[in-house]
């Protein structure tokens, strides 16, 4: 089968496809032919080893834990193991391949219990494709920031992959949202349901006497100290990227000194949370945003686009040619 590998780290031009041996799955695994995967911030930082730690977890020289990468998916279920019971062939399912990786292939085997269900009756394969990277990390953060109706929250970084998502479900939770993002997105981020647009190219978020319950960063851009002072007396810094080690010893001390919290880390993806934005999206709550498609021949320049940093929500990989 047909699978983008990669052999070393460094610029989009390390991966290329290639021939791999087709995976079987186990007792409790499903088969799925993948149509559609993604190009996330994690795969693009796998690709570079960036940051430096990388390279601890998945190869120190060179990677040798995985050679394909690839979070997210979305494709059919072409056979089951033995001891299935959630899934049978033909089922069109959703999800994450999680640490393991690995969808930037035509076949990949998933263990029915892990995060992926029957895929939304209302989206396409490219739609369905891009929800659990943002969609979950978006969820899972704002349910650390025990987001309530009425509360005033801030995203900034709302036009990406995570930031579209954590608009809208702030808005779902009944939240007044302040969103951040550049000029060329504000037309974007207010048709997701933001109350308040603030374009960081020609202002800042911190203004005098102003103070949100949740400040969300999704993508490790704002300022540590601005962030914390423009929260209420229990208000709540979430930033959903690795944090370096000097944001983190900062939040263990604003949350030790105060009634602010500051909340980091890597989201768990779960099929409970899948099953809720699978919901949202079957009802029109919140949509998926795509900003460009390409085909699996096309990962150098998709890798290239995304790793720019000023894409619109997703990038989306369409695997079958």
């Amino acid at each position: 089968m047909k699978a983008v590998v990669y052999t070393q780290y460094g610029p989009p031009e390390v991966l290329h496809l290639d021939e791999v041996e087709k995976p079987v799955p186990k007792e409790n695994e499903i088969l799925v032919k993948i149509h559609a995967t993604t190009v996330t911030s994690g795969d693009f930082r796998m690709r570079k080893a960036d940051p430096f730690v990388a390279r601890f977890i998945s190869g120190l020289f060179k990677p040798t834990r995985w050679s394909v990468l690839g979070t997210e998916l979305a494709g059919e279920v072409e056979e089951t193991g033995k001891n299935v019971k959630q899934f049978k062939k033909g089922d069109q399912v959703f999800g994450s391949a999680g640490l393991k990786m690995g969808t930037y292939t035509e076949y990949i085997c998933l263990p029915e219990d892990g995060p992926v269900l029957t895929k939304p009756t209302n989206l396409s394969w490219e739609e369905s494709a891009p929800v659990i990277f943002g969609g979950n990390t978006a969820l899972h953060f704002l349910k650390k920031g025990n987001i309530s109706a009425g509360q005033r929250v801030l995203v900034y970084g709302a036009s990406g992959a995570i930031g579209t998502y954590a608009v809208q479900l702030a808005k779902y939770f009944g939240a007044d949202v302040t969103a951040v993002c550049s000029t060329a997105n504000v037309e974007l981020v207010k048709s997701l349901g933001a109350d308040k647009v603030i374009d960081y190219t020609k202002e800042n978020f911190k203004s005098p006497g102003e103070t949100w319950d949740i400040i969300f960063d999704t993508v490790g851009k704002s300022p540590f100290s601005d962030s914390v002072k423009s929260l209420t007396k229990n208000g709540c810094y979430l930033r959903a990227v690795h944090m370096s080690l000097s944001p983190v010893m900062k939040g263990l001390w604003t949350s030790m000194t105060s009634g602010k919290k500051v909340i980091g880390g890597i989201a768990k993806e779960t099929k409970e949370n899948l099953q809720i934005l699978k919901e949202l999206l079957e009802k029109g709550v919140i949509r998926p945003v795509i900003d460009k498609v390409y085909p699996i021949n096309q990962i150098v320049e998709a890798h290239r686009y995304a790793e720019q940093g000023h894409k619109k929500g997703n990038v989306v990989i369409k695997v079958s040619l």
